[in-house]
């Protein structure tokens, strides 16, 4: 993720974020408390140091997702090792503060005000006379122009991501001096701090072949505390050395190495001392907080974790016998297995050893991750059925899944186009309304979706409603997607990438979703993060695919469910106070069932036989009369060891013992009274999740969601997909009904956002314009009120525009924010300030390694 400034904000919300590797917008100061923005949900944990308890000298060793592809920022390839490269050697006239909001950089900028608004809007910019760039010219309007004239979309040759701002641009002149840069406005522009952030020299922008290709994998001419050294894609390093022109306080560090690492290795990479700093997942996070509790206790003592963990004293005894037993064939072959396990063994407490220097630092990112609903076509094109959907969700629990595991405040996001702490935060989820199960059913019952309708049969490989139905892009785990039900616990067993780095158990299950987290599985955090859920979530809908008129409760993907899809019997996960009610429930269905099945078979043994039928029912009825006097309903005795035998025989379905029965009957506990339907077609959504092993969290919330729309009756297909394709193939696309992504918190929303929310119009060719708003939902009030928003030079009145806008956004029910996405970092315990930068801009000049004896300002939880 960057934390590099204002810029580059060209790119900046050309990618949605998946996972991890996010491109965010950081920041640096406080707000009052009569703020209406509020504070920072968290705060930032970069283990501060003054520059004099920091040593001079030294390279930090950064871990990157991967090397820049380029090393322009406004180009459409740039990414997150960009962004870092152009904070640390380029200027940029604003940073952001620790509340995600703008802040004039002194090293480059005196002052920058609006001098006029008529007739034209003038910014006036007077530049720090000791800027200049790594050839020793002045930093100047040239500069400025330069950057414009490539940026303004006027000249289709250069390659640019994105014009906005610069587009309003209608002259940039020197002003009373080389050191004054007027700007002049063709139409009023509120954003414009947002401009020149990174600024490049007019060597790069002055001609198209230059910005096309002449900054990709080099920048001769630099302006800030580091210079670029060398970009070596053999040993995956871009090096960044001191700048001897940088006329601000000197970098305390030689050297800065970015080094790409892939997110799986770096655990790896930590213990061989490969890198210094590196954004992490829960289970690296969970590695060196053990690694840190184990200091104590020398390095001969065993682990209580790892790969021997589960090597009991008596597993232990019975290894050793086999290998030292009279089958040769059984020796040999524990004998291999004992020392792959002890080279397993020793090599995790050798890593385990070497984390020991380094500390997690945690806090949340500058971006959110929302639930999107495609509302070009199908049951979502409806805004009912949107806003019911949103009615459903308990925002507030998905928050405490994905953050309370790792001690991170688990508030819900409460706006689409800011966080809080920046200046357009407000809460207008208001707009919409909160979790009211009662109101979303009745938004669908409005809206002709009706619960026990009649449904037409479909064919065996049928697709989910609404948009993408027809065809299974490219990617797809079709075997994965078309049948995954929605209580499904597929994840349950991993940890998530944002899990619990905080908590002894996260190792094992961190933030991950199970039916009810009754698996078996231990969840770090608090429990609640689980069990809200399982109560409030239940619903029930018929199986279509079934042929013999029953269902089995545990088997139809409701709460209850264990491992989907296998021939094992599924446990019927209940809140535990009404575990025995429902055991009890069962039991008496079961004895009904039994009896009526007697019945059944005496009749057909009547058309047979008719006078020995007549004997034998009348013996099986006094039979069975005086068995239920004895047992009476609901009781364990016979019928409770009958149930257990017969289950594996007279009521098996699909090889799945449960509890049965007839088609129609409503399950045990609260659950809604059938699918819902609406011309004879069921109200199904396509629910596309990424399927790598750094999506655990978003298949873990996913599935949450699911359970929760069953509560309103709206059945749910999971379709999990590869994540190199998720984005392109699927959302990008409209290939979903439903999706998880995220977005970055912009420090200029009415520009930067206003893509996100626009309303899509036809294009030339007949098809949809989208830009990127890809829940093709919008509306002309949104449009309008961010027109306004972007002309309007009064901040405060700007802002109010915005936060209108969001409250629109909410109403549309488009997209429903959730929660900010967790930031953890891997950090030598004497790095200084630097860590989990949350909104803050890193200073790149004074990250350092503190002297011998000297400790941070805070200490860094861990």
């Amino acid at each position: 993720m960057s934390h590099d400034g204002v810029g580059p904000r060209a790119v900046m919300r050309s990618v949605a974020f998946l996972t991890a590797g996010v491109l965010a917008v950081p920041a640096l100061a406080g707000c009052s408390e009569k703020d209406p923005a509020g504070k920072p949900t968290a705060g930032q944990e970069i283990a501060p140091a003054e520059r004099g308890q920091i040593a001079d000298g030294g390279t930090l060793r950064w871990a990157v997702d991967a090397l820049p592809e380029t090393l322009n920022a406004f180009q459409a390839d740039a990414d997150a090792a960009t962004s870092k490269v152009a904070g640390a050697v380029l200027p940029s006239m604003y940073r952001l503060d620790a509340n995600g909001r703008p802040q004039r950089n002194p090293d480059y900028l005196e002052s920058a005000k609006v001098v006029d608004r008529e007739p034209r809007q003038v910014v006036l910019y007077k530049l720090n006379q000791q800027a200049v760039w790594s050839d020793g010219r002045e930093i100047g309007a040239a500069d400025f122009a330069a950057q414009w004239r490539a940026l303004s979309g006027k000249d289709t040759a250069f390659w640019t991501a994105r014009n906005a701002g610069y587009d309003r641009i209608e002259k940039i002149e020197r002003g009373a001096n080389d050191l004054e840069v007027r700007v002049t406005f063709s139409k009023p522009y509120a954003d414009w701090q947002s401009l020149f952030s990174p600024l490049y020299p007019k060597d790069v922008m002055g001609t198209p072949d230059a910005f096309n290709d002449g900054a990709r994998r080099k920048l001769k001419v630099t302006a800030g505390p580091f210079a670029l050294d060398t970009v070596d894609k053999d040993s995956g390093e871009v090096r960044l050395k001191r700048n001897p022109r940088w006329w601000g306080r000197p970098a305390k560090l030689s050297e800065l190495v970015l080094r790409a690492v892939p997110r799986d290795k770096r655990t790896a990479a930590l213990a061989e001392g490969k890198v210094d700093l590196a954004e992490i997942g829960s289970s690296e996070a969970h590695r060196i907080t053990l690694a840190a509790r184990d200091k104590g206790k020398g390095n001969g003592a065993p682990l209580a974790h790892g790969p021997g963990a589960a090597l009991t004293p008596g597993k232990s005894l019975r290894s050793w016998a086999i290998a030292h037993g009279s089958d040769e064939e059984a020796a040999d072959e524990e004998i291999l297995a004992r020392k792959k396990r002890g080279k397993a063994v020793a090599e995790y407490a050798d890593e385990q050893s070497s984390l020991r220097g380094f500390e997690v630092r945690k806090s949340l990112e500058p971006a959110f991750t929302q639930l999107a609903l495609n509302g070009e076509e199908g049951p979502l094109a409806d805004e009912r059925v949107r806003r019911a959907v949103a009615r459903a969700l308990d925002r507030g629990e998905l928050a405490r899944v994905v953050l309370k595991p790792l001690g991170l405040p688990a508030e819900p996001v409460g706006s689409h186009l800011a966080l809080s702490g920046q200046q357009a935060y407000a809460d207008n989820s208001g707009a919409l309304g909160g979790q009211d199960t009662k109101e979303a059913r009745a938004l669908l019952a409005d809206a002709g979706w009706v619960s026990g309708g009649p449904v037409k049969e479909e064919q065996k490989e049928k697709k989910a409603a609404g948009a993408g139905a027809s065809k299974e892009p490219a990617g797809s785990e079709a075997s994965e997607a078309s049948q995954t039900p929605a209580g499904s616990d597929s994840d349950a067993d991993s940890d998530t990438d944002e899990g619990s780095g905080s908590s002894e158990d996260s190792g094992s299950s961190g933030s991950s979703s199970t039916s009810d987290g009754s698996d078996g599985s231990t969840t770090s955090g608090s429990s609640d993060s689980s069990d809200s859920s399982s109560s409030s979530d239940s619903s029930d809908s018929s199986d279509s695919s079934g042929d013999d008129g029953t269902y089995i409760v545990g088997e139809d993907g409701k709460p209850g469910d264990d491992k989907p899809g296998e021939n094992r019997a599924p446990a019927l996960l209940v809140p535990a106070p009404l575990a025995e009610l429902q055991r009890v429930a069962l039991l008496d269905q079961a004895y009904v069932l039994g009896v009526h099945s007697q019945a059944e078979k005496a009749q057909k043994a009547k058309k047979q036989k008719a006078g020995k039928k007549q004997r034998i029912g009348k013996k099986q009825q006094a039979e069975t009369e005086n068995q239920r006097k004895k047992d009476g309903p609901g009781t364990s005795g016979k019928v409770e060891k009958n149930l257990a035998h017969e289950g594996r025989t007279q009521f098996q379905h699909g090889g799945a013992p449960g509890a049965y029965a007839p088609k129609g009957t409503a399950a045990p506990g609260r659950v809604a009274a059938g699918p819902l339907a609406k011309n004879g077609k069921p109200l199904t959504l396509r629910f596309v999740l990424p399927s790598g092993p750094g999506s655990q969290s978003l298949r873990a919330v996913g599935e949450r969601i699911a359970r929760m729309l069953e509560g309103i009756g709206i059945r749910t297909e999971i379709s999990k997909v590869a994540d190199e394709s998720y984005f392109k193939d699927h959302i990008a696309s409209g290939q979903y009904d439903l999706a998880l992504y995220s977005w970055p918190a912009s420090a200029f929303p009415a520009t930067d956002a206003r893509p996100i929310y626009s309303k899509p119009v036809p294009a030339a060719d007949g098809s949809l314009n989208v830009e990127q708003n890809y829940t093709r939902v919008g509306t002309d009030q949104v449009d309008q009120l961010f027109d306004q928003a972007i002309a309007e030079l009064d901040p405060g009145e700007s802002r109010s525009l915005v936060r209108k806008a969001d409250a629109r956004i909410w109403a549309a029910a488009g997209s429903i924010p959730l929660y900010q996405r967790p930031q953890l970092t891997a950090a030598r315990t004497n790095l200084a300030n630097a860590g989990a930068f949350g909104f803050q801009t890193p200073l790149y000049e004074d990250m350092g390694f503190l002297k011998k004896g000297a400790k941070p300002q805070v200490s860094p939880s861990s």
